[in-house]
């Protein structure tokens, strides 16, 4: 298998030349996914190019690209291409941030009534290097999408702005449909896997976007030396400050001076996870190795909507 272009990785992540070049394992059969090359896809390119927009599914190299953008759906990343972060299993750039572009929410808000969007997702960047957190900036995205598109469903995927109060209220009074904070991993792994954060502050930003009444959801990635144990464990801790929708996917390494892959796990068992969270009373558990934080989102929202 090619190896992974280890110096665009260090371009990218200056802060990973240090860590040791370790040999990458060939992935298993069913993590292989087709090249994209649809019309659709191409239309979609386009269309982000032309309003100068940036996607997480490019951005941290998504295996779902294809199934997506064939289907006409993207995640939107604000606040630049740049992380103030720099966790170890992610692929998107951790370079300096850009000056926030107070333009883009009426940009991602053309993009999505361009597509024809019933459910649009908005990510972010982490950047520590502004006062909010750029917590306002979500939230003009938020507004910008409603104005224009006032059916569409919109759901944001933000960092957890240190758990700053003012920061958090703010993304909560833009009314998102669904509120999603990824914990990303077991609360054993948390300090290897994205030092910068933390188990209980993660938590704690999803119980309280529960009180404010929203919809939340969260992500966990496997694959980086877990235990079967432990993601249940993550799941019923999920499931205990009411978690509408979780998501579970395998860790696909970006390039070989991230984190390595530790585990390959099946996707038998990624369907027992299904099932146990489920029981747990979580709406909705989306899980298999290419399961993604916004794939099938729209989806999954309808799920949770069900209850």
């Amino acid at each position: 298998m090619p190896q992974v272009n280890t110096s665009k990785g260090a371009e990218r992540h200056p802060e990973k030349r240090r860590n040791p070049d370790r040999p990458q394992p060939r992935r298993p059969e069913w993590l292989r996914v087709k090249a994209p090359v649809s019309a659709e896809y191409a239309e979609t390119r386009s269309l982000m190019r032309e309003h100068n927009l940036v996607t997480v599914c490019e951005e941290a190299g998504c295996p779902n690209i294809s199934e997506c953008w064939n289907d006409g759906t993207a995640t939107f990343m604000v606040l630049g291409e740049r992380c103030t972060r720099a966790c170890g299993f992610c692929h998107v750039d951790t370079r300096k941030p850009a000056v926030a572009d107070p333009d883009e929410p009426a940009r991602v808000a053309e993009a999505v009534e361009r597509m024809g969007l019933t459910h649009a997702v908005v990510t972010m960047v982490a950047r520590d290097d502004l006062a909010d957190g750029g917590a306002q900036h979500v939230a003009d995205t938020v507004q910008a999408i409603r104005a224009r598109v006032p059916d569409c469903r919109v759901e944001v995927l933000v960092s957890d702005f240190k758990g700053d109060d003012a920061s958090l209220q703010a993304v909560f009074d833009a009314r998102p449909d669904v509120f999603n904070h990824n914990i990303e991993t077991v609360a054993r792994l948390q300090r290897a896997v994205r030092p910068s954060a933390s188990y209980a502050r993660s938590l704690s930003v999803l119980a309280r976007a529960t009180q404010a009444g929203l919809v939340t959801k969260s992500s966990i990635i496997v694959g980086m030396g877990e235990t079967d144990t432990e993601v249940v464990q993550t799941m019923a801790d999920l499931a205990a400050i009411d978690c509408d929708i979780v998501t579970i996917g395998q860790y696909l390494r970006p390039t070989s001076h991230h984190l390595p892959v530790v585990t390959w796990w099946p996707p038998s068992v990624f369907g027992e996870w299904k099932q146990q969270g489920e029981a747990m009373g979580i709406d909705h558990v989306e899980a298999s190795p290419l399961t993604r934080s916004s794939y099938h989102a729209r989806e999954a929202a309808d799920a949770a909507e069900r209850g």
